[in-house]
Parts: C-alpha cells; structure tokens; sequence
C-alpha cells in the first residue's frame, strides 16, 4: 500500500489517503419481485380481512399486488409483516390520492420483494412514551428486496431500516449471509422522522439505519429531509454504495459510519465499505454548524471513495466532506476508486442532483399528496423543522376513499406503468 503524505490535522482525525485497488464489487438486489405471477387486487381500506392489503402479502406464489381502492389504511398499531417471497406491491396502480399507511409501518423477512409508490406515515399514534417505536419501511435478515419511490415520514425508530442478526454463524462471511443483505433504497422522500415522541430512548428523529455487516446496500436518489441523525448510518462491517442522494436539514448527523466497540465484544472488526459519490448535503434551520457530509466515530476501519460531492450550509458556504465524532480508534482510509456498480446504472452529476431528486423522489411524483408537496416545496425554499409530533404539520391524512377497477390491458405488467402513461392514470 502506498500512502499519501499527510497534513497533520488529517492525522489527528484519523485519515489516510491510499492508492488501493478498486473497492471489491458488490452484489446488489437482483430481483424482478412478483413479475409474472398472479395479480392480487386491495378492494378495502381495512387494515386486515377479506381484500385488504395484509391479505393480500399473506397470500403464497409470485404475484403483483394492486389496487382498486386509494386513501388511508389505519393499521392501527398492527405493523405488517412480509414473510412469503415474490412480490411486488404496487402503489401505482392506486387510484388518486394513492394508498396512505398510518399508525403503523411495513417489514420484510423474506426474499424478491419489490415495495413501490406507498405512503407509509406511522407518527406517535397517540401513544405513551416507551408503548410505540414503528419503523417505517424495513427489511430484517432479508435479502433481494427493493423500496423504490415510497414516502416514509413520521416514523419513532426509522423512518427506514435494513437489518437482521449481527453474528449468526461462524465467521464474516456467514453473519454477511444471515443479515439483511442486496437491498436497495431508491427514489424515495425520507423525511420528518419524528425526535421527541414515543421512542424510550427520548430524541429519535432517525432517517435510515443499515446495521452491522448488511452488504450490497445500496442508497441512491433519495430525498432526506429534516432527521437528526442517519441520513443514512452504515454500522460496523457495512459494505453499500449512496449515489446521487440529496439531503437537507440533517440535524447532527448526514451520513455517518460507526462501529461500536461493545457491540463487538469478543469478534474481529470488519472494515466498513462505502462508495459516496453525486450526493447534495443542504444544510438548514436545525442543521449543526459546520457539519461534515460524511461523519465517522467508533473502532472499526472505513474505507470509502468519495468524489463530486456538494456540502453547502444553509447559505450556500461550503461545508467539509468528512470528519469525526468520537475519539476512538477509527481511521477513514480514502480509496483512489470505487465499487463497481449495478450493470446499467446511470450515476448524475451532483451538480444535476437537487434538481432531479425534488422532481422523482417519493410516491406517485405525478401525484404527490398534500404533505409531499409542502416537504419538497419546504426544501426548495430553504424552510421547515425536525418535527415532534405529526400534528405540528396537520396531522394524520383523512382523506376520502376512492375507487377504479384495475383492467390489466391498460398497464404494461412487466414494467408496471400504464401504457397512456400516468398523466392520464392518476
């Protein structure tokens, strides 16, 4: 290895600058989720039952979920548990105003799942705190799964997650293979999580967390807005890519990396694996001064490659790429390139990527609801908080149900878009 000669504050945070060989190759989410198979039609409202949406993942074989019905499903605290593989659930295929989840979040435990065009909203739920910590959207020892173009606000843990256990098995290589690993996070608003709710940890605005030895991760045109921390957090041993993101009013933390000693008691460390390139750091109201767009800490190593980044704080001064936040051991090693990335994966310059990000970020771009439009409105003009509760921003949607019979001869079904295009679908 050759290292680069050192200023003395790099040192002092724990950089070193290497000429290494290219980042090893992930594999990432290789799925086509229920392509193919049957179509499964929501015809309610309900939260469970005959023709709800719970029915509907609980049903076995590949198959493509749709819906003839839009507005609110309350699930009223009752999280929903995906657990039978190949699927995909079509937020698309909704009439206006799409389908909105409330009280409550999705999980993954299983394989092949596509998640699209959802709002899934789980706010305090009225709860006492220490009684209520919904994710949003996750995935738990799951693998081959993508969430694209959903709207994940409000959550009490995070708004977003890819987990599962942390040493299962008996080496590196069996812990990558029992946790969460090939997930993708693309094109989704990941924003408001709430701070001072229910959580009984207390503060817990969290945008995305990716634990321990998660591999294939990949983060790319997603909007966070207005979370304190994680935006996303790559714990121990993480190995993903986070491409052309924009991310706006973090609170203390944008992306972060941390391997915690404890933890990791009476195992080996594994560096860390990060590719962070094309992403926009925005900072705003609640956006610490002079934060960093990718902050480390703990005891484990982090190689990363890290180029065409934009940091700016909330009047357009230039903010630094990295630094630290414990004093502990950690080094970031700065790789000369990075992963190589999916086959036909177009990355953007940053230059290009606010742009692009405000307009296809989050469920139904061509039908945003009420509260999408104020978040991304809110980031154009350089206003909104990190919230505490959903009532600040209006409350829970009550929206009116709404019905249209779905008619698979007026959709492409591999590509899951109407073929008069979705002007004309709302």
């Amino acid at each position: 290895m050759i290292l680069r000669r050192l200023a003395l504050p790099a040192l002092a945070l724990g950089l070193l600058f290497a000429a290494l060989p290219a980042v090893a190759a992930a594999q990432w989410a290789q799925t086509d989720g229920g392509r193919g198979g049957r179509i499964v039609r929501v015809t309610t409202l309900a939260a469970d039952g005959p023709g709800s949406l719970r029915a509907a993942l609980a049903e076995r074989g590949r198959r493509i979920v749709v819906f003839e019905v839009g507005g609110v499903i309350d699930l009223d605290r009752k999280g929903i548990t995906i657990t039978e593989p190949e699927v995909t659930v079509a937020g698309q295929t909704a009439p206006s105003p799409g389908i909105t989840l409330i009280r409550g979040g999705i999980g993954v435990r299983t394989h092949d799942v596509i998640v699209q065009h959802l709002h899934i909203r789980p706010g305090d739920a009225g709860a006492a705190r220490g009684e209520w910590e919904s994710d949003g959207l996750s995935a738990s020892g799951a693998h081959d799964v993508v969430f694209d173009h959903n709207s994940l606000t409000w959550a009490i843990d995070e708004n977003g997650s890819a987990s599962g256990p942390r040493f299962d098995g008996g080496g590196p290589a069996d812990w990558r293979e029992a946790t969460s690993h090939r997930i993708t996070f693309s094109n989704n608003l990941i924003a408001e999580a709430l701070a001072h709710a229910t959580h009984a940890k207390g503060e817990h605005s969290k945008g995305v967390l990716v634990h321990d030895n998660a591999t294939g991760i990949l983060m790319t045109g997603n909007l966070f807005a207005h979370n304190f921390e994680r935006n996303p957090l790559f714990k121990g041993g993480v190995h993903g890519a986070v491409l052309n993101n924009l991310i706006y009013n973090p609170g203390q933390r944008a992306i972060h990396y941390n391997l915690i000693a404890w933890e990791w008691e009476g195992e080996d460390y594994q560096d860390g694996v990060m590719d962070i390139r094309g992403n926009v750091l925005r900072g705003g109201m609640d956006t610490a001064e002079g934060l960093p767009l990718l902050t480390f800490g703990g005891s484990g190593d982090l190689r990363a490659h890290l180029a065409d980044n934009i940091a700016v704080d909330r009047f357009g001064q230039p903010l630094p790429t990295s630094g630290r936040y414990t004093t502990g051991p950690a080094r970031l090693v700065e790789t000369d390139t990075g992963m190589d990335l999916p086959r036909g994966f177009a990355l953007r310059p940053a230059a290009e990527v606010e742009e692009a990000v405000l307009a296809e970020a989050g469920a139904r771009p061509w039908d945003r609801d009420p509260h999408d439009i104020r978040i991304i409105a809110d980031v154009v003009e350089g206003r909104g908080r990190i919230l505490d509760s959903q009532d600040q921003v209006g409350g829970y949607p009550a929206y009116e149900e709404t019905r249209r019979a779905f008619d698979p001869a007026d959709w492409d079904l591999d590509t899951l878009t109407p073929k008069g295009g979705f002007d004309d679908h709302g």
